[in-house]
């Protein structure tokens, strides 16, 4: 990280990054697994490459920006050289999901499981993107009374724009292809995964609510969501106990019983192989005693 290229507002009472702002114009912050305690924006502004995030690899090139959720794991594999900038923020700082109703990022651009975690920043949206971070840039330097309001002003209007860029960008195609059948049971699929991920943990019960056989459901989800059943269904159990672990007081022992697991170490376990750190240390880190400081 280039630290003349690094502006960061520090938490007064933790002491940790609150929001930052930095550039990087190559791969050495990417090359390893990431899961970082943040939100990050990373907007790659050159060079291609393969983005390895959670379950699936994506393909990618210049003018696209990557939002990834606190410890989701992430690294890219550069083919050509990158540069770009990245924004930062703590849940302390602006928490998504208490400021839903204002910015609707969550399920759009974070906590998405069904599209790819990446938007493209067409050339109508440089501008303003561009325009934003240089405002938020010269707000962290200026250490004025209200300097976290008006961050947090610039970091929505961002997030919506975000947000509202990656809906206009939802792949479309579903609706054109000459089997009508495939999108009818894509949609029904994540009904299902809605109503049902707190009960229903199996790729094989998924088949069996839409009538088709096990093969036949795992070869239509990697083919449109690039991500086993078994993937879709643990990222949906997984986005749910960390807003439960975020947003409440309630213990791990009644989150995981509220999700399915009456043994509550079995679902330590389970959280950890998929979010790479445990229950108690989300909380801790991230979580409801930070959130209400």
């Amino acid at each position: 990280m280039d630290i003349f290229n690094t502006y960061t507002l520090i938490n007064e009472h933790t002491g940790d990054m609150a929001f930052r702002i930095w550039n990087f114009e190559d791969n050495g912050q990417f090359c390893k697994v990431k899961r970082l305690n943040h939100y990050s924006l990373i907007w790659v502004k050159k060079g291609s490459g393969t983005a390895k995030i959670d379950f699936a690899d994506y393909e990618f090139s210049q003018n696209v920006m990557f939002a990834l959720t606190p410890y989701q794991p992430f690294m890219f594999n550069e083919k050509e050289k990158l540069e770009g900038v990245v924004l930062n923020f703590h849940p302390d700082f602006f928490c998504i999901h208490k400021h839903h109703e204002q910015v609707a990022c969550n399920g759009v651009l974070f906590n998405n499981i069904y599209n790819p975690p990446m938007l493209n920043v067409e050339d109508n949206a440089k501008e303003e993107f561009e325009m934003l971070i240089s405002l938020m840039r010269n707000g962290i330097q200026k250490a004025d009374i209200a300097q976290y309001d008006l961050l947090v002003s610039y970091l929505k209007i961002f997030l919506i724009n975000a947000s509202r860029t990656k809906a206009q960008q939802q792949p479309e195609e579903l609706e054109a292809m000459p089997d009508n059948k495939e999108p009818f049971i894509l949609q029904k699929l994540k009904n299902l995964i809605e109503t049902n991920f707190k009960s229903k943990h199996s790729a094989s019960e998924y088949a069996e609510l839409l009538n088709i056989t096990p093969k036949a459901l795992a070869k239509i989800t990697k083919s449109h969501f690039n991500k086993t059943m078994t993937n879709l269904i643990a990222e949906r159990i997984i986005i749910e106990a960390k807003r439960e672990l975020y947003l409440t007081d309630k213990s791990v022992k009644e989150i995981a019983f509220n999700l399915g697991y009456e043994d509550e170490h079995y679902f330590s376990r389970f959280f950890k192989n998929n979010a790479d750190i445990s229950p108690s240390v989300y909380r801790e880190t991230v979580g409801f005693a930070r959130a209400v400081s």
